[in-house]
């Protein structure tokens, strides 16, 4: 059996008698409440209400363009960042942690494989909720992908205002007063265009003023990858102390940056009412084509085995695709954990070695945004066998972040001591699913709208523990329930028999 069938009612939920109700005590309510097509244990997911997939499920769409406003400025970088520095910027720029940047950046971005994915996305448990679970993307993703250190300290800034956003670009970025007020004044807000600090690093190189040449570059940089906005063509003024120190600023945790970063976008963009997303979208983007090989287009540039060291990022170019976000939702839809490649980066670990600090469950922080990273809910990613995770932590309660990203060894133990090692790539406890699917949807678009429907509790079996072949197994196993075949009938013998090959390898 691939799957056992739990039936909704024409109201999308599911009777409570026909739940076993050992997976989980939240599940022990006398009347089941909840949405069509969504959670009917509403403890977990309790923004929901607000969710686009509760909007999705009834044919409801952002606006006329069903995709998200998604803007990278890979093409921008490519004319803006030299082929090689000056030695006296190259040494500070390599020092920072941030030189990887540089090049990562896909050129263009797939505004509707991006979408797809952020309609899954949960700002209460900050992961994306597929058919089979949880997934998100962590602070390994981000070392690998991005090779940015995730050790370091979060940075808390003082407020700026109108005129410390001036005396900033005075002291540290050598343009007069007169300049910079006008320069401030016209961004209507505490920013500065990243046009302007391209501009002020192109007169400072021809200068030989490396410092002030290295912190409009750096700003420049960070403001079109991993701090990039909604507004496109900002950055905020107060990332500019972050480079007062260019001797300092290594210190900082910028993959915990990036992340934290993406993961607010994320909230704000899984919202119905939301049609942007800001944030580092070359990070999601490749995130998904590491994880998910047979969704999305994408260019390969290498081979991970002809890898000499470089970003995982850098693997992958942009192919324009031809499905749309209507088009990927019942794709999403129909996965499996076959589907994942679970461990992408293990052969990358001559690169990038494992960091136990990955396993920190607990509260990010970067400047007055603070979102929890919740470790114990994908920890298939990880190698351990997936348990029904803990509550989601109260992020607005959080008084010690940083004490507890010190300590991080203390949660770490927490969340592998009540797991063990998946003996196959996407093993999950007993009960797990059908908790699961109590708390989450399983799925997007309805089978058939407005009629009661079949909504499956996948009972996945261990499947093939080699890639390849559970790519195979995958395949056939989608053509099999594409066509209703049963294993008794003669015409589909052989394909079973292929099945089952693939399935002891």
């Amino acid at each position: 059996m691939w799957i056992v069938v739990r039936r909704r009612g024409a109201d999308g939920r599911i009777p409570v008698r026909t739940l076993d109700r050992g997976a989980s005590s939240s599940a022990a309510v006398a009347e089941p409440t909840g949405y069509p097509g969504g959670p009917y244990d509403t403890s977990l997911l309790v923004k929901y209400e607000h969710h686009v997939a509760r909007h999705i499920w009834f044919g409801e769409e952002r606006g006329p363009k069903k995709e998200l406003k998604v803007a990278g400025h890979g093409l921008k970088l490519t004319s803006r960042v030299p082929l090689a520095l000056p030695p006296q910027m190259e040494s500070w720029v390599s020092r920072s942690g941030l030189a990887s940047l540089q090049r990562t950046s896909l050129n263009k971005i797939d505004t509707n494989l991006v979408s797809a994915f952020v309609e899954r996305w949960h700002l209460e448990t900050s992961s994306f909720h597929m058919p089979f679970g949880e997934m998100s993307i962590t602070l390994d993703d981000v070392a690998c992908l991005l090779h940015l250190p995730i050790r370091g300290i979060f940075w808390s800034p003082q407020d700026v205002t109108e005129e410390l956003a001036v005396e900033l670009a005075v002291d540290y970025l050598g343009v007069s007063q007169g300049q910079a007020q006008s320069h401030v004044r016209s961004c209507r807000g505490l920013y500065y265009k990243l046009e302007w600090l391209y501009d002020i690093f192109v007169h400072h190189r021809a200068a030989s003023s490396w410092a002030y040449a290295t912190r409009a570059y750096l700003l420049m940089l960070v403001g079109s990858t991993i701090f990039a906005d909604k507004t496109f063509t900002l950055v905020e003024a107060r990332y500019l102390l972050l480079f007062r120190d260019l001797d300092g600023c290594s210190g900082y945790s910028w993959g915990a940056a990036a992340l934290v970063t993406l993961y607010r976008y994320l909230g704000d963009a899984s919202m119905y009412s939301c049609k942007q997303l800001g944030g580092y979208p070359t990070l999601l983007q490749c995130w998904i084509h590491e994880y998910f090989p047979t969704v999305g287009k994408r260019g390969e540039n290498w081979n991970p085995a002809g890898n000499c060291g470089l970003p995982r990022a850098m693997r992958w170019s942009y192919r324009q695709g031809v499905l749309k976000v209507d088009d990927l939702r019942p794709i999403l839809d129909e996965l499996t954990p076959t589907d994942v490649i679970w461990r992408p980066f293990e052969d990358h670990r001559a690169w990038r070695v494992f960091d136990e600090i990955c396993l920190y469950r607990g509260c990010l922080k970067w400047g007055e945004t603070v979102v929890p990273y919740l470790l114990d809910r994908c920890l298939r990613q990880f190698g351990y066998r997936q348990y029904v995770p803990s509550p989601p932590l109260d992020c607005m309660m959080a008084t010690d972040i940083d004490v507890d990203w010190i300590s991080y060894h203390q949660s770490v133990v927490a969340v592998i001591g009540s797991s063990t090692v998946a003996t196959t790539p996407s093993e999950v406890e007993d009960g797990y699913l059908e908790w699961y699917y109590r708390v989450s949807h399983p799925r997007l678009v309805p089978p058939h709208r407005d009629a009661p429907r079949d909504v499956p509790v996948p009972v996945y079996d261990a499947g093939p523990s080699d890639p390849d072949w559970a790519r195979v197994s995958t395949l056939i196993r989608r053509y099999l329930r594409q066509v209703n075949a049963e294993e008794e009938d003669p015409q589909f013998s052989d394909l079973f028999e292929a099945l089952h090959i693939s399935h002891s390898h």
